[in-house]
């Protein structure tokens, strides 16, 4: 085996490894199980991370196994999507976006005329990491040094 190969081998064995073993983190929450009175889920004010904690989509406590993040929020007619009289967030894993892309908020009206909006993401807390992670960092590093390895042959 040459030494490219084996290069190439080892950077797909520690690609399959690091991502069979990274599961994403996900806020699982939803307003119309709050008590009353109160608003865990974030639907009428700021989502409080302190009070939720991030569960791993592939565990047991997860209601939804899933690859990614959803928020859900939907808004009734009897309010105005801007003042909070009537709305329900859901925060949780999915694995399935009803547009089929992750990364972005997707709106529409149903036919009761309940707005909705669906925002998904791809990191661990919902978008919340400011800086590249771990798992990101030995992918990019495994590829720079097969790059240098490769164009000094």
């Amino acid at each position: 085996m040459t030494f490219r190969k084996a290069i190439v081998y080892v950077n797909l064995l520690l690609l399959f490894t690091v991502i069979g073993t990274q599961a994403i983190r996900c806020y699982q929450c939803s307003s119309d199980t709050d008590p009353k009175g109160e608003d865990l889920c974030g639907a009428y004010g700021k989502f409080d991370k302190e009070k939720n904690i991030a569960i791993e989509c592939n565990s047991e406590e997860s209601h939804m196994l899933g690859t990614f993040c959803v928020k859900i929020t939907h808004q009734s007619p009897r309010g105005f999507i801007w003042d909070g009289r009537w709305r329900q967030v859901i925060r949780r894993c999915s694995s399935v976006s009803s547009t089929g892309v992750t990364g972005v908020c997707n709106w529409g009206v149903y036919d009761n005329g309940v707005y909705w909006e669906e925002c998904s993401c791809s990191e661990n807390n919902c978008n919340t990491a400011s800086s590249l992670s771990s798992f990101s960092i030995i992918i990019l590093l495994s590829l720079a040094i097969s790059i240098t390895i490769f164009s000094l042959r």
